[in-house]
């Protein structure tokens, strides 16, 4: 499962040219490209330092001789209210497309209960607060993005056990903040991760890990819904 993350010293940087792990970019990060390795742009609305849906698509649109190599480009979204994420992302996804750039729709809490517009983006981007993102409803949405033919991707992931659940679902691809907050010190483990991360068959509906029933045990980590939120 591919991992994307900042390009924040020579070290990480040089890991990205190996071809180790991509890179992220928002319109404040304020790295510049590593040259030849596939990148993500995010939106940067989960930050507090967001520029606006108008700057943002401005910065899009600056960078977009560059989204033949782009993953995806991610829509402007609300954390953790799938139906407010509904109503600013749509308007967006066609544009983000007409950019060249695959566009990412963000899943937010409550987004089982609508009628998810698979036809207008091309990637599932798994966000939503803790409990939500790693409860049966997002993993029932993986499940259901897959039988679309969409990439999956999962934001917040800072450790092992996270990368591990995250490829055990179904996701394509994950990011995180450690390569921005703690760059040289964290790298090694998340080389580590990509390297050695085991290639696990997509579960099956009566798998321990499916969409169905109330509380679900990983079978990779052996944790329940409620204890898994807290790794």
């Amino acid at each position: 499962m591919q991992y994307f993350g900042n390009p924040s010293t020579q070290k990480v940087r040089d890991a990205m040219q190996a071809g180790l792990i991509n890179v992220i970019d928002t319109p404040t990060q304020g790295n510049l490209p590593v040259p030849g390795v596939p990148w993500c742009a995010d939106n940067g609305c989960f930050s507090d330092k967001y520029v606006g849906d108008e700057r943002w698509f401005a910065w899009l649109t600056k960078n977009a001789y560059r989204a033949d190599s782009c993953v995806f480009a991610v829509a402007p979204d609300v954390v953790g209210d799938a139906a407010a994420t509904m109503a600013r992302s749509l308007p967006w996804l066609p544009r983000i497309r007409s950019l060249g750039y695959p566009a990412a729709f963000v899943a937010q809490d409550g987004l089982e209960d609508l009628t998810v517009p698979w036809d207008e983006f091309d990637v599932l981007f798994i966000g939503g607060t803790t409990d939500w993102k790693l409860g049966r409803h997002a993993r029932h949405l993986v499940s259901e993005a897959k039988a679309h033919g969409k990439w999956v991707h999962m934001g917040r992931v800072n450790s092992q056990r996270r990368y591990l659940y995250a490829q055990r679902i179904g996701c394509d691809s994950a990011d995180g903040t450690t390569l921005a907050m703690f760059p040289d010190a964290t790298l090694p483990d998340v080389v580590s991760w990509v390297s050695s991360a085991p290639v696990l068959p997509w579960p099956s509906s009566g798998s321990a890990v499916a969409a169905s029933g109330v509380e679900s045990i990983c079978l990779l980590c052996g944790l329940s819904d409620q204890n898994r939120t807290n790794q």
